[in-house]
């Protein structure tokens, strides 16, 4: 019996939960590249690269190619690239609303009533 969608999209988001391999797939989404150039963009030794590209090659998001002794890498779907684009979209929403929310509670900051209370029970915030 195959596994239920549900818990086959937990282990797609969990592939995608690691820094290195989402910057990976933003620049991927730009173009294709080779590891080389990829190491300077990312910031990590090139062992660690190494595995998050293989992470990534087994959850079959990127495929690879040699040309000489450089291997290139792409996006193996174009929507991992729409993918990001709309997580940026929740994401920029998400954000926005918090600063609001920051904005509004900077504002009713001055009246005092919601200052956080001290546990202290004399209603000293």
């Amino acid at each position: 019996m195959s596994a239920p969608l549900y818990r086959l999209k937990a282990e797609f988001f969990k592939t995608l939960g690691h820094p290195v391999r989402i910057r990976v797939l933003e620049l991927l989404s730009e173009r294709e590249h080779a590891v080389s150039e990829m190491l300077s963009e990312v910031g990590v030794e090139a062992a660690h690269l190494s595995q998050q590209l293989a992470v990534l090659r087994r959850a079959g998001l990127v495929t690879a190619r040699r040309e000489g002794s450089a291997v290139h890498y792409t996006l193996a779907d174009p929507g991992v690239a729409e993918l990001l684009r709309v997580a940026r979209t929740i994401l920029t929403g998400v954000l926005a609303g918090q600063a609001e929310l920051l904005a509004d509670l900077r504002t009713a900051g001055g009246s005092g009533n919601d200052a956080p209370d001290d546990g202290s029970g004399n209603g000293n915030g």
